[in-house]
């Protein structure tokens, strides 16, 4: 089947799941307005946060795996989910209670704490020549063991009920009573997509190797210094809103692959509607579940993502041993 053919299926279904997802679910009342009100003022937004939050963290984990060279890459590698988890975290430890504009404090602690980390990361890989992506790499990690570390440390000190928030936030959730969330989310998450877009076949010479994209006159330091900031400024800004949800980046960047091919003409529309939909059933799924109470979206994802992850390393280590 043409690539053009599975892509114009994609984009049924996720227009289905867009659709039809706001309506799973019974109302919690019998009237007409209230139940009204839902739907527009809870549902719909909701659903509208998850495709955005979902169809960023799968653009950014395609752009990952492409500059890294590594099937096991994720957007938060570099340290940005940890960054931003620890604002958080010493937000809510400090007691701080503010809003501006209609956000609230503990985004901008998050987004903060996202920036520090990529500052840090940055700034160690330009302690050597280049840009290396074993730098990056290692550095991410390093930076996210260090601050995941320091999380712990907060959560200890903290009285149980902080401790219980650092916990929740830390889950992921979608939880949102407008539209406010998703006007702050839109704008990374399309500056994002459109940036990717028009790198489109740097990104397709970068997975070749940087020996042939540099033959083929790419700039391979500056698109990835381009690719770096804008991926880890829209996954801080994801977190920031709805917390660390796992495994996407990882996950559908692969289905989309397995779907669609490696051309990220194709690929890129693929991993950004199958991202989006696929965090939206998954909130469904985490809302439905055990209903009227619900579960973190973080939770469902790692669920499923833990499984992708051992069955992606097998799979791995198979073919390397061919």
């Amino acid at each position: 089947m043409k690539p053009s053919t599975i892509l114009s299926l994609i984009v049924l279904l996720s227009v289905s799941v867009l659709c039809l997802s706001p309506f799973l679910g019974a109302a919690t009342s019998s009237n007409p307005e209230i139940q009204q009100h839902i739907l527009t003022q809870l549902r719909i937004p909701r659903v509208i946060l998850a495709f955005l939050a979902g169809a960023g963290l799968a653009l950014c984990g395609m752009v990952f795996q492409a500059m890294f060279h590594n099937p096991l890459a994720t957007p938060f590698t570099l340290g940005v989910a940890s960054g931003a988890s620890l604002g958080a975290a010493l937000y809510i430890y400090l007691g701080i209670s503010i809003s501006l504009l209609g956000i609230e404090g503990i985004s901008f602690a998050a987004f903060l704490g996202a920036l520090i980390a990529i500052s840090i990361v940055y700034s160690i890989s330009r302690l050597q020549r280049g840009f290396s992506p074993e730098t990056l790499l290692l550095t991410g990690v390093a930076i996210s063991f260090f601050f995941s570390s320091l999380i712990l440390f907060i959560q200890y000190l903290s009285n149980i009920n902080d401790s219980y928030q650092i916990m929740h936030w830390l889950m992921g959730s979608l939880t949102t009573i407008a539209y406010h969330d998703v006007l702050q989310l839109l704008p990374f998450v399309s500056i994002t997509a459109v940036v990717i877009t028009l790198l489109s076949r740097e990104l397709n010479l970068l997975t070749s190797g940087d020996d042939i994209a540099l033959s083929r006159g790419v700039a391979v330091n500056t698109v990835r210094y381009i690719l770096f900031f804008i991926t880890s400024l829209c996954v801080g800004a994801i977190v920031a809103i709805c917390g660390p949800i796992g495994f996407i980046g990882m996950m559908i960047p692969h289905i989309s692959r397995l779907l669609i091919g490696s051309d990220h003409r194709y690929l890129i529309p693929a991993s950004l509607l199958l991202g989006g939909s696929f965090l939206i059933l998954c909130d469904t799924l985490a809302r439905l579940i055990i209903a009227p109470a619900e579960i973190p979206v973080g939770v469902i994802t790692t669920l499923l993502g833990g499984p992708f992850f051992l069955w992606l390393l097998i799979k791995s280590k198979a073919t390397m041993n061919k």
